[in-house]
């Protein structure tokens, strides 16, 4: 019965919602804006406000399973970004950060595509990747009465789970689908309703092309987050199948993709309120969290996080910027390291700014107060268990943050002793099989964290951090072998002694019999400092947090529930969890604070304004300066001027990276790629006033690939409009 009231409400919040757009065209943008919503899902209330908002397309321009429409272009990349198909061909648009792992890949010192960009003339000479996948949504069906199915009031959380889980594999096992299609289940406003996707996996995802990171990186860390913005984040990539048109492996005989939808690319620009949307993968927000939550978030984790990555940041740029050899084994690894130490910082201050936690606090009030008058007895304790549980869960989130930021992230060499003790783990678990399965696995990533490896760099972090750890952690959560002892002299005797600094030091642990290979491994100075580590964060860390967790998911739950039954006029959209969603906006500038403005585009002059010859981060390549010079900008420019990025109000997170911003039409005007320093936040609490989404203008990109590349190949098989002439 829960469910069908749940849904009930829903109804009732998307018909008020209606009510009040159609009886007044006059409606506060701010209002209906914010939100990332299932696109199957959007005929109503959504639609409604994408037309209010300028939009000319229809819910089934956006998302229909039986013919063709927006969603069939966009495709999750590689399982932590968006991309979309710009060509007939399967020609795949992303950001430039989103492909720098593949770049990175495919270079060395003697070709470097990172520093000097990567083009492909033809489709011969298209890079293959390994592992790297495509994968699109063919449809979206709600399961959520099969996963509920034996579920009752009266079980406790465990009991609960076990059976939606048990619910959730028998769903996947029994759904329609063709034998090359996969499918997967989430959970939608936490956990009151579960959606089922049925997907097309694409394994054959090739390189095509990449500006220099000098262009797509341009202004690097400095500039990350920031605005005004100047960067070409962006690279491409072509989906290939086989002779059917369906998912495979690599193959020579495969051919490129043909989509059944791909986005025409308008070349006529933006102005101030134009109509955006967005199409991607966001990969989490928590909009719903109490104050409280918000609060430990803010002034307790946050600022551990942000210290640890901090030490940690400045030790490894130190070694990059003296050796270029450094420089590219640790790009990647660096710049994912900086681009949430930096969101941490912007949205602490956004929070700060917004006046976040006393909103949620007002709103709890208003909750309290409705729910005291209603007499709804079921909701009355929810605000007073949060108060109990988040102080209960505080030191064991705090502790297991340091954990996962320095035994399992940040300290490579600790990283690779958990990697070990998961295998001496495995055979506690599962005898001879589970040791030998967990030896070939782990051997087979280590490959690819030795090729990146340095431990010169890896040392002065090891000590600073394991220090950090000593000091700052909870106490009750810290093994004996940090207790009171000189990290300098314990982290010379590591690195002198550990064989796991190497490939071939690890291979030689871990090769013999499992007996002779854990025996080796307990030797190991480096081994036996992480093992208590990992054997704290498992024995006493993670089962306290996990039972803590699963007690504060089921108080969230209800009070999702209640706060839609309470609030039966407010909008109420689910929380990003990696699935496809859709968002809309305006293009609009914004006021981060008393007396400054910022405008909604960049143009190419403020590149060469930014330039410092031979900066890392600042450098500009001598071909784009001619260009410059001479303004030999083709068809691209605005105004005799090269635009740049954007800015919109859309709402966006993390694995929007690479998402498509469509105009009211549904042509290609740019490539998101990030947020505003004050709109960071957003993932907690979205203010329409300060959040902002920056993209790259999709003539730049245009542009680059034409007049800077001279990739022609690629332009001509796209479809360039003019949707305002």
């Amino acid at each position: 019965m829960r469910n069908i009231k749940f849904y009930v409400l829903l109804a009732i919040a998307f018909i008020s919602l209606n009510s009040i757009a159609q009886v007044s065209q006059k409606v506060d943008t701010r209002k209906i804006q914010g939100g990332m919503w299932i696109p199957s899902l959007l005929e109503g209330m959504n639609e409604q406000e994408m037309k209010l908002l300028g939009s000319k397309m229809t819910a089934k321009d956006i998302y229909d399973v039986n013919n063709s429409s927006l969603k069939d272009a966009i495709a999750h990349f590689g399982g932590g970004c968006t991309s979309e198909i710009i060509s007939p061909n399967g020609l795949l648009l992303t950001n430039h950060h989103c492909g720098y792992g593949v770049i990175q890949s495919h270079s060395s010192v003697e070709h470097d595509y990172l520093k000097d960009g990567f083009w492909a003339m033809s489709y011969e000479e298209e890079l293959p990747n390994e592992s790297l996948t495509a994968t699109f949504i063919k449809r979206i069906d709600d399961v959520t009465e099969a996963v509920f199915a034996g579920v009752t009031d009266d079980m406790d959380e465990a009991a609960k789970m076990k059976i939606i889980n048990q619910n959730i594999l028998k769903v996947n096992k029994e759904v329609e689908k063709e034998e090359w299609q996969d499918s997967y289940v989430r959970s939608f406003y936490k956990g009151n309703q579960y959606l089922l996707f049925v997907t097309e996996v694409f394994k054959d995802v090739r390189l095509v092309g990449a500006p220099p990171s000098s262009i797509g990186k341009f202004g690097a860390d400095t500039d990350n987050w920031m605005w005004p913005r100047h960067t070409g984040d962006f690279s491409m990539f072509r989906v290939y199948a086989d002779a059917n048109n369906r998912p495979a492996t690599y193959s020579k005989d495969n051919v490129p993709y043909k989509p059944n939808h791909y986005l025409p690319i308008s070349l006529d620009g933006v102005e101030e309120n134009d109509f955006t949307l967005v199409f991607g993968f966001p990969g989490r927000t928590n909009e719903y969290l109490p104050a409280v939550a918000v609060d430990q978030i803010v002034n307790v984790l946050n600022p551990a996080k942000i210290e640890v990555r901090d030490n940690a940041l400045k030790i490894v740029n130190t070694f990059m910027r003296k050796d270029a050899d450094i420089k590219i084994k640790y790009a990647s690894k660096y710049a994912s390291t900086a681009n949430y130490w930096k969101k941490w910082i912007g949205e602490n201050q956004g929070i700060h700014q917004t006046k976040a936690i006393q909103h949620k606090l007002d709103l709890e009030k208003e909750f309290s107060k409705i729910v005291a008058e209603k007499d709804l007895v079921g909701y009355q304790t929810l605000l007073s268990d949060f108060e109990k549980l988040y102080k209960e869960i505080e030191n064991v989130s705090l502790a297991r943050d340091y954990w996962i930021e320095i035994a399992y992230r940040n300290v490579e060499l600790l990283g690779i002793t958990f990697r070990a003790f998961q295998i001496e783990q495995a055979y506690l678990r599962g005898g001879e099989q589970g040791f030998e399965n967990a030896r070939k696995s782990i051997l087979s990533r280590l490959e690819g964290t030795y090729k990146n490896y340095s431990p010169v760099v890896d040392k002065p972090v090891f000590e600073k951090l394991t220090a950090l750890y000593a000091e700052k952690s909870p106490k009750e959560y810290l093994p004996s072998n940090m207790v009171g002892v000189n990290f300098s002299e314990i982290t010379n005797e590591i690195y002198a002694s550990t064989k796991l600094t190497s490939l071939e030091g690890a291979t030689e642990l871990l090769s013999g019999s499992s007996d002779e290979v854990i025996k080796k491994l307990n030797a190991d100075k480096a081994y036996t400092f992480g093992k208590e580590l990992h054997t704290i964060f498992y024995t006493k860390l993670e089962p306290k947090f996990q039972q803590l967790n699963l007690q504060i998911e089921a108080v969230q739950k209800e009070y999702m529930k209640a706060l839609m039954e309470v609030f039966p006029n407010k909008r109420f959209f689910p929380d990003a969890n990696s699935t496809l969603r859709v968002n809309y906006g305006m293009v609009q500038g914004y006021e981060p604070k008393d007396g400054v403005y910022y405008t909604a585009k960049t143009y190419l002059d403020g590149v060469m304004e930014k330039y410092v010859p031979g900066d890392y981060e600042f450098d500009v390549p001598q071909k784009l300066q001619d260009l410059y010079k001479t303004k030999n900008y083709g068809p691209y420019a605005e105004n005799g001027k090269i635009p740049v990025n954007i800015l919109s109000t859309n709402h966006m997170t993390g694995g929007n990276s690479g998402s498509p911003i469509v105009d009211a039409h549904g042509n290609l005007i740019g490539l998101a790629f990030d947020t505003t320093w004050e709109g960071t936040m957003s993932d907690l609490y979205f203010d329409a006033d300060i959040v902002r989404s920056i993209m790259v203008d999709i003539r730049y990109v245009l542009f680059i690939v034409d007049k800077y590349a001279g990739a022609k190949n690629l332009i001509e098989e796209m479809t360039l409009v003019h949707p305002k002439k």
